[in-house]
Parts: structure tokens; C-alpha cells; sequence
């Protein structure tokens, strides 16, 4: 790359703007300002200076804050429309089927292009962690751009600085000492500058007083916990960092846990404790009967053993028992099972008894399992039912005429019969729902039906595992972030150039990156206690002046 050589004999990498030996401003612009930009103290970036190859137009495009700017945008944009319909993760419904089911019943075809568009997983899908990605490699990108020439020119500074250096800062004061021997003076304002903290360096006549340095990294801490956090999100994604499920188990019954490979819980009963006295009136209208006190299941945790098949209950090894209530999850192996909800009273068993309609004779009587229903029920050699279709959550026909089901949990089950009997060896069809019957083709001819009998209840328990890896991350990230941001915003970076002349006379500049009003307290007070002559604000004057002219 081609340098630009200063008239102090340095050499510059191009595209900087102030000499990093002598501080004379390189670039025309530099040199008709009246105030110097100190911005990155005047060092080369690279997305300034390279823009011919393709790696230098993509570092360019992610450096830009532009850029940065309009991803943050347009995350907060897509993560705002995946909040006008809950996310999957909320919707009872198991399957494909019940959920774009359920999008379509409460929504309507808002909610089915709202599914169908991948919004009700917003989170999850592949574009947004494009978009998340995007933005980390920004941040990246442009912490390296601006913040490794930053870097240099803060550790390289030189202590005597050009006099057209020293001019164009905003304060400036050029002038004798106003009493007292100007020998001391330096001596005088190193004393000073010491008891307000400031750390001096010296080289001949002059020296540079610096404090705070430290809060120039502020904005490029905060980027690294920035990084982290986002890393920690998108782990999210990958097996085994992640877990938010949720299952529903009913008494007595094992399930394997979602997301626990290897582990089954064994729910032993439910239980509902409720306060004594009576609702009140709201609640009442909100059709609360009783106000729970304490639900739980009385659980036992269980682990696979090593040498078993996915899935087989045999030879289960327990971990655990234990009494799972309202934020007094279940813990184990980093994983916390949660009580979030119950059904009282959930449908287990269905009865229903094979008669002659016109006799009202039963021939016998069929248990239908609604969690595990079988294909045929025997009555006897030449009688049975078999079971054609079971739609356990029935929500009506489809525009095709279909039963149809809104999810697998039996709350409104349905059935489809073919009733074999010695009168009909082929049988009979018959469509049985709890408040319809619905026999086939030739239904008066129809010599028998499929009668409720009986219902067996059960109660159902609702949890929520949880295991997340990634929350140290997320924790540290955090942290870091908020410590970037106090060092950026309640710190700043203050210089103080001061050079006696041969004549006896002293230069004196100042520079912050913010907070001016307090680095000029801090020069009123040097003033007067080493009697420096009195300094001008250059930028101040300048829209003074502006001001008068109009």
C-alpha cells in the first residue's frame, strides 16, 4: 500500500489523517479545519482506504454502521410481527396437522398464512438465524475496523505534538504566565495534574497529561458481550444445548420425557388443593368455581439403562421421587421439570354395548382404551366390532365430508364402527360421537347400534422441561455488555498538551471525547493554581461569532 510521508519525515499508512509523530493534519480538509476531527485520533480504517477487491467490498458492507443499523431494524421489525399470534411452542395442539388446525380455527386465513410462512416459529427458522448471524459478523467487522486503529494510535501517542497540532484542538491557550517563575511552571502543572488524577509523561519542555483511556474501549466491550449473547442464542439451536418442552401424563402412566433422552417419569396422582372460601364475584364471571391453593403430582424419575433400546421400559433404574408443585420443579442432570397446568377428569375409558335396536338385547359390552384404542373387539365367535376410524378431539366434517380430528388428546371423541353380528356377518357402519350418531348407507335397516354405557375418568398432569446450557453465556454476555456501556457512558478520555517555548511562553490543548463542561473545569482549576494563560474555546467562539454575523 502507498504511504503518505509527512513533512516531519513519517510515514503514514494512506487514508490517515493525522500524523501519528507530529499530529500535523494530512488531508486538505484537515488542514482548512479550524478544530481537528479527533475521531479515532485521525488513524487510517481499512473500509475507508481498500474498496477494490471482493473481500474488501464485503468487509465494507458489514463494517458499515449504516448496515448495522438497518439489521437491528429489521430484527425488531420480524421479531414484532411474531408476536401478533402466540408461537408454536404455546399451542396445545401435538402434531403438524393440529397446529396449522389450530392457527386456521382461531385466526382464520390470517392465521394459516401466518403458519404457513413460517411465523409461528419464528425463532427457530433458518432466515432469522441468517439475520442474527448477520448482525454478530457487523459488529464484529466494524469493532475490528475502527477499534484495532483506535487501538494503536491511544498506545503510540507521542508527548510533544506540532504546533498546527496544537492549535486546532477546541481549547487552546498560547500565552506568559500571568505570576511566578516560568521555570516552575511545568513543575506546577505536573503537581496539579497528578492530584487530579491525570497520568504525565514528559519529554523535554513538554509533557501530556491522559486520564481515562480506558473508556475508549467502552463501546467495543459492549460489542463483545454483544457477540457472546447473541452466540448463546443462536446455541440455542443446536441438540442438546436447549430444552423447552412440555408433556402431559396422566396417573399412573410412564412416558419417556421429551428432550431427556434416556429418562422416563412414572406420574403416581395428581393432587388439588383448593382454598375454602368462595370465589368472589370477578372470578366468578370469569368462570372460576375454586381457587387453587397447591397442585402437584407425586412423580418417580427414572433412568434407562445403558444397554436398553430407545424406548424400552424394562430394567428402569429409579433417580428420583419426588413431589413436583408450582415453582418447585423437578431437578436433575441439569433439566427442571415444571407444573404448569392439569386436566381434571380427562376422558380414559368408553363403554358402549352392542343391542338390537328393537329388542334393546345386548349381545355385550366393549372398554375402548381412548389413549390406546384396538382395531377389533371379539364379543364372541361370530360377534364383534371393529373399530374402522377414532378421531379422539372430533371438530366436525371437512369440506370433503371427513370426520376430522383438532388434536390426539381424546376431549371429543369420535368413532367409526363396523358391528358384525350372526343377522349381519358383514356388518353394519356406524359413526358414534358423544352427542350424534351417524349410521351408513341403509341406516333404517340397521339391526344394531353401538349404545353408551359408561365413561372412566382420570386426571391429567401438564409439565414443562427445561434445560438450557447456554445461560452462563447468556449471563456473561449480559454482564459484559453492561459493562461496556457504564465505561462508555460515565467515563470519558481526557488530554492535556502542554509545551514550554523557548521564550518562556506556554501552549497549552485539550481534548475529550465527551463531557466538555468537566474538562474545563479541570483547566480553570489548573489555571489559576499554576497561573497558565487563559484558554479559549475555539468551537464555542466560532458559532459566537456565526451568531453575531447574522
Amino acid at each position: 500500500m502507498e504511504k503518505i510521508v509527512c513533512a516531519c519525515g513519517h510515514e503514514n499508512p494512506l487514508g490517515t489523517k493525522i500524523c501519528s509523530n507530529c499530529g500535523r493534519p494530512l488531508t486538505e480538509e484537515g488542514k482548512s479545519q479550524k478544530v481537528l476531527d479527533m475521531k479515532y485520533d485521525g488513524s487510517a480504517i481499512r473500509s475507508k482506504t481498500h474498496n477494490k477487491s471482493f473481500v474488501d467490498k464485503v468487509w465494507n458492507f458489514f463494517s458499515s454502521v449504516k448496515v448495522g443499523v438497518a439489521l437491528i431494524i429489521i430484527l425488531l421489525v420480524v421479531a414484532s410481527i411474531g408476536t401478533i399470534f402466540p408461537q408454536e411452542f404455546f399451542v396445545a395442539a401435538g402434531t403438524e396437522a393440529g397446529k396449522a388446525l389450530y392457527y386456521e380455527t382461531n385466526y382464520g386465513s390470517l392465521g394459516t398464512l401466518y403458519y404457513n410462512l413460517g411465523l409461528s416459529d419464528l425463532y427457530s427458522t433458518w432466515w432469522f438465524q441468517v439475520l442474527v448471524g448477520m448482525l454478530g459478523v457487523s459488529i464484529i467487522v466494524a469493532s475490528i475496523d475502527r477499534g484495532i486503529p483506535l487501538h494503536k494510535s491511544l498506545t503510540k501517542q507521542r508527548v510533544k505534538r506540532h504546533e498546527s497540532f496544537m492549535r486546532r484542538q477546541r481549547i487552546i491557550a498560547e500565552g506568559a504566565v500571568t505570576e511566578g517563575d516560568p521555570s516552575k511552571t511545568l513543575y506546577s502543572v505536573e503537581e496539579k495534574l497528578k492530584k487530579m488524577n491525570y497520568k504525565v509523561r514528559h519529554d523535554g519542555s513538554a509533557l501530556l497529561a491522559e486520564k481515562g483511556r480506558f473508556s475508549r474501549y467502552g463501546p467495543y466491550i459492549n460489542h463483545v458481550g454483544l457477540i457472546i449473547f447473541l452466540l448463546g442464542v443462536m446455541l440455542h439451536q443446536l441438540p442438546g444445548m436447549h430444552v423447552d418442552e412440555s408433556m402431559w401424563i396422566r396417573d399412573g402412566e410412564t412416558r419417556a420425557i421429551p428432550g431427556m433422552d434416556g429418562y422416563f417419569l412414572e406420574s403416581k396422582k395428581f393432587i388439588l388443593e383448593t382454598h375454602d372460601n368462595d370465589p368472589t364475584t370477578a372470578q366468578i364471571q370469569q368462570g372460576v368455581a375454586v381457587i387453587a391453593k397447591n397442585y402437584q403430582t407425586d412423580v418417580v424419575l427414572y433412568k434407562q439403562s445403558d444397554d436398553a433400546l430407545p424406548g424400552e421400559t424394562n430394567n428402569l433404574e429409579v433417580v428420583k421421587e419426588y413431589s413436583i408443585r408450582v415453582n418447585h420443579p423437578l431437578e436433575h442432570d441439569g433439566y427442571s421439570l415444571y407444573q404448569m397446568d392439569y386436566r381434571l377428569n380427562e376422558l380414559k375409558e368408553m363403554t358402549f354395548s352392542l343391542t338390537n335396536k328393537e329388542t334393546g338385547t345386548v349381545l355385550g359390552n366393549i372398554t375402548i382404551d381412548l389413549r390406546n384404542p384396538k382395531s377389533e373387539y371379539v364379543i364372541d365367535e361370530n360377534t364383534k366390532v371393529e373399530l374402522m376410524e377414532y378421531y379422539p378431539d372430533y371438530t366436525g366434517f371437512n369440506d370433503e365430508g371427513k370426520p376430522q380430528t383438532a388434536t390426539p388428546n381424546p376431549n371429543n371423541p369420535a368413532f367409526i364402527f363396523n358391528m358384525i353380528t350372526p343377522e349381519k356377518p358383514k356388518g353394519e357402519i356406524s359413526f358414534v360421537a358423544i352427542q350424534q350418531t351417524v349410521e351408513g348407507s341403509g341406516a333404517s335397516e340397521n339391526t344394531y347400534k353401538m349404545a353408551f354405557t359408561g365413561v372412566d375418568t382420570i386426571n391429567m398432569s401438564g409439565l414443562t422441561i427445561r434445560m438450557d446450557k447456554t445461560i452462563p453465556l447468556l449471563i456473561v454476555g449480559g454482564f459484559i455488555f453492561l459493562l461496556g456501556l457504564a465505561i462508555g457512558s460515565y467515563w470519558n478520555h481526557r488530554r492535556v498538551w502542554i509545551e514550554q517555548l523557548a521564550d518562556g511562553q506556554i501552549r497549552l490543548a485539550a481534548h475529550t471525547n465527551k463531557n466538555w463542561f468537566g474538562i474545563k473545569k479541570e483547566i480553570d482549576a489548573l489555571t489559576e493554581y499554576a497561573h497558565l494563560p487563559q484558554y479559549v474555546d475555539q468551537l464555542v467562539d466560532e458559532k459566537e461569532k456565526e451568531k453575531k454575523d447574522e
